[in-house]
């Protein structure tokens, strides 16, 4: 699959300058820091960038949370190894680098869940001969994508952005959804409150990669 513009220029310096030398037992929360860095640098740019061709075109903010949303699935693919953009061989060393630092990240985290004898458990599930930690890199993103989620779209540009369809579980009403009407966001959460134990509106990041864009070509 041929990847996007917006995916050739996705915002993802700061992980490739990732510190993975330091052993100090807070691994998981300086990669979630510096995944949420990026996200966070990834929206400004969007942000910015397509609020202006927004304005030119008359696109709908609903289309802003929909770029938002595929970005927010192509760090998701980063992040678990899952990436298919390789790009030219600047680009291409830097993946490389790139995927380098959280097989580091991710070693110690592994080395972390699984040390002493109370972890059968995560040992089993986590057992890993070929040093990519997948299965611990999916089960990561999954506990942390809402956390990335309000890190990239926190923006005050964003408070009359919602999503394109109604994905919100809706607690009042079983059974329902709704839709993120304002900061692409579910339950009414804004920056600043980020309120506890709200999902994304957005389940992109479970969708190929190669579909997304080739749906996003279309």
């Amino acid at each position: 699959a041929c990847a996007p513009f917006r995916r050739l220029h996705l915002c993802n310096k700061n992980m490739v300058k990732m510190d993975t030398n330091n052993n100090d037992g807070k691994a998981k929360h300086k990669l979630l820091l510096d995944v949420c860095m990026a996200a966070k640098y990834e929206g400004n740019s969007i942000n910015t960038h397509y609020t202006i061709h927004k304005q030119k075109y008359g696109d709908s903010a609903s289309q802003l949370c929909t770029v938002l949303a595929r970005s927010f699935a192509d760090i998701g693919d980063i992040v678990r190894g899952k990436d298919l953009y390789s790009g030219n061989k600047k680009k291409s060393n830097r993946k490389r680098k790139l995927e380098e630092n959280f097989k580091k990240y991710f070693q110690q985290i592994h080395e972390d869940v699984t040390k002493g004898g109370k972890n059968g458990e995560l040992k089993t599930r986590y057992q890993d001969g070929s040093g990519d930690f997948f299965q611990l890199r999916e089960d990561w993103w999954y506990a942390n994508r809402a956390t990335v989620w309000k890190a990239m779209t926190c923006s005050e540009k964003l408070s009359n952005s919602s999503y394109f369809r109604a994905t919100c579980s809706d607690s009042h009403h079983k059974g329902s959804c709704s839709q993120a009407n304002k900061y692409c966001r579910c339950g009414d959460d804004k920056p600043g409150v980020d309120k506890p134990n709200i999902d994304p509106p957005t389940y992109f990041d479970y969708v190929p990669q190669y579909l997304r864009w080739f749906e996003e070509w279309a």
